[in-house]
């Protein structure tokens, strides 16, 4: 057996048990695929390979059952220790060479986990976007145009795409919830404290909060299991309750009043809330809007107020010494905290217990809030032109979170029609409620599909071969695609997205007429057109490819297509009948083209 593609814990844990992989096996297979030339930005400094094989080595001497993340490989953003790997926090003159290892990793490695090695982020973790580093910007595992999200970038990143199990970051304004949202994992938020930040280099000091990055809820809670503790070395650590805050069956969740969202213009994202709470509904919630006022007025203090001075406290001597070395932005945002003095700053706390006061009175009424991760995303290009604002725009719904000493949980949500991009929610509760919003979120992650990061069936982006077994592979290319009506059809019997591709330019598209939800029609051809048609290629069991065929209505069938490269899939074709009164739109290329023209 091969490392699974997805290195979730389960799937690891039965192979390891079964005798199938040893983790020496899995460390060489994620070194290989810590060098996919895809994701170029995603490490800062990878772990020695012969002290890491020797760390895997040793594991088999060890009792598996007593190690509860044995021969799990994780990411570490850097700006946690892990000792004898230098430690940068994104600015290579900062950088120092820590003896010891941050306490949350000790946790970790003591519990069988591999530290692959240290990944990006936006410089001093002062930023959302990903792009504020002089490593590179991180990119969006589904659209090299699009940010990765930040300032947890290369640890998103590094779990989205399969090349680790898990990733630790850290959120002071939503740095370990953004990423996850833009590219499609779960992202969460302890409670202020629950990890402890003894080895952390700080951006807000009183705010920060050591993150989780993983493919699941249940993966999350695993690793949330081992790393939470308290920590006599942590000011700022506390004690996790042996009973924490729970939901019940009926549980009444918050959802934003119309007048009070704010998507940015991006209508998809607006459509795919409406749809996440309709999902929340269905596992027994009761939506109730809530004022987001007080929540929205104390996001408005991260940056507006003092708090931004433990930025440059955490800085010292250096911002001065060194401000050349300090990325533009960065540099602009810390040099902020000059306007603020000591009366500003009790103002400021002031300001920030009111809001506090006034939110109690919600979480007397709601047992959680489902609100959008980001109202939108956006293309590296757009962020660079504009990096204040844009930024800003993308903490609406995550800057308040740490302030008013919340847990919070981003799980993804969907996929936006016309680009192919995914879509995210947070689930947000009281300080202490992490174990509820972890099994919540797992719910409602595997009701609405169970994906994570590109759910790629084979990492290095081919087709499965079927003679291993692995399932028959099935072209889509209308209501099936990703951010369609109908993908959930495919991720409700866990079929796994294997690649985008094209026809070979022997065929038309048509859009049928008179079909819930509008579809399309492939029909084959004789002559040679200027280029094929998009699909994507998904890979189902057999049980689930005969179960998925028996749903398909007239006038579409299966038959076999060939692809641009020669080669030939299942897939999707349509009867000749079916094109009667049916448009041609083979111009668009695809069926996400000739939709975002309608949009227009």
């Amino acid at each position: 057996m091969s490392a699974p593609v997805f290195l979730d814990l389960t799937t690891l844990r039965q192979a390891y048990v079964d005798g199938m992989l040893t983790p020496e096996q899995v460390v060489l297979e994620v070194l290989r695929r810590s060098e996919d030339a895809r994701y170029p930005h995603v490490w800062i400094a990878k772990t020695d390979r012969e002290r890491l094989l020797a760390m895997a080595r040793a594991l088999p001497s060890k009792p598996t059952a007593e190690l509860p993340l044995y021969g799990v490989p994780f990411a570490i953003k850097d700006n946690i220790d892990l000792a004898e790997t230098p430690t940068t926090v994104g600015c290579p003159e900062f950088s120092f060479v820590p003896a010891a290892s941050a306490t949350v990793v000790k946790r970790l490695i003591a519990a069988g986990a591999l530290p692959i090695g240290k990944t990006n982020l936006d410089q001093f973790a002062t930023g959302l976007v990903g792009v504020r580093s002089p490593h590179g910007a991180c990119e969006s595992v589904f659209d090299k145009s699009y940010i990765s999200g930040g300032s947890s970038s290369g640890s998103a990143v590094a779990v989205a795409s399969g090349m680790v199990a898990f990733a630790l970051g850290t959120d002071t304004a939503g740095s370990g919830r953004v990423p996850a949202a833009f590219n499609n994992i779960v992202g969460h938020k302890p409670t202020r404290g629950l990890l402890s930040n003894q080895g952390v280099f700080p951006a807000c000091r009183s705010l920060d909060c050591v993150s989780i990055f993983a493919g699941s809820c249940h993966d999350a809670q695993a690793v949330l299991d081992v790393a939470a503790g308290f920590d006599a070395g942590d000011a700022y650590s506390r004690m996790r309750p042996k009973c924490g805050v729970n939901f019940p069956e009926k549980f009444r969740f918050g959802i934003l009043p119309a007048e009070q969202r704010e998507f940015f213009g991006d209508v998809e994202a607006a459509a795919l809330y409406d749809q996440a709470i309709a999902g929340l509904r269905l596992l027994g919630g009761e939506a109730v809007e809530f004022d987001y006022t007080p929540f929205a007025d104390a996001a408005k203090l991260l940056y507006a107020g003092p708090w931004v001075a433990e930025r440059r406290w955490a800085l010292g001597k250096f911002f001065e010494a060194q401000s050349g070395a300090i990325h533009p932005v960065v540099r602009e945002i810390i040099g902020g905290a000059a306007k603020h003095d000591a009366v500003s700053a009790f103002a400021a706390q002031y300001k920030l217990q009111a809001f506090m006061q006034a939110t109690r009175e919600v979480w007397k009424q709601l047992d959680v809030l489902l609100l959008p991760t980001t109202g939108t995303t956006y293309r590296i290009a757009e962020v660079l032109a504009d990096p204040i604002t844009l930024n800003s725009n993308l903490g609406y719904y995550t800057n308040f979170v740490n302030l008013l000493d919340l847990a919070a949980l981003a799980v993804p949500a969907g996929f936006r029609a016309t680009n192919g991009l995914p879509f995210g929610v947070t689930l947000i509760g009281p300080a202490f409620s992490d174990d509820a919003l972890l099994a919540l979120g797992a719910r409602y992650h595997q009701a609405t599909g169970g994906g994570m990061g590109v759910t790629a069936a084979d990492i290095s982006g081919q087709p499965l071969p079927k003679e291993k077994n692995e399932g028959v592979l099935l072209a889509v290319v209308g209501a099936h695609l990703r951010g369609q009506p109908l993908n959930h059809q495919l991720t409700s019997r866990r079929a796994r997205f294997v690649r985008a591709t094209r026809t070979s330019p022997h065929y038309r598209l048509y859009a049928l007429a008179n079909t819930q939800p509008p579809k399309p029609g492939l029909r084959r051809v004789a002559e040679k057109l200027a280029q094929g048609i998009e699909i994507e290629i998904w890979a189902l069991d057999e049980a689930a490819f005969g179960s998925f065929v028996a749903e398909i209505p007239a006038p579409l069938g299966i038959g076999t297509l060939e692809l641009e490269d020669g080669g030939s899939v299942k897939g999707f074709l349509c009867e000749p009948i079916g094109l009667e009164g049916a448009r041609d739109i083979t111009e668009f290329g695809g069926w996400r083209a000739f939709r975002q023209s309608l949009a227009k």
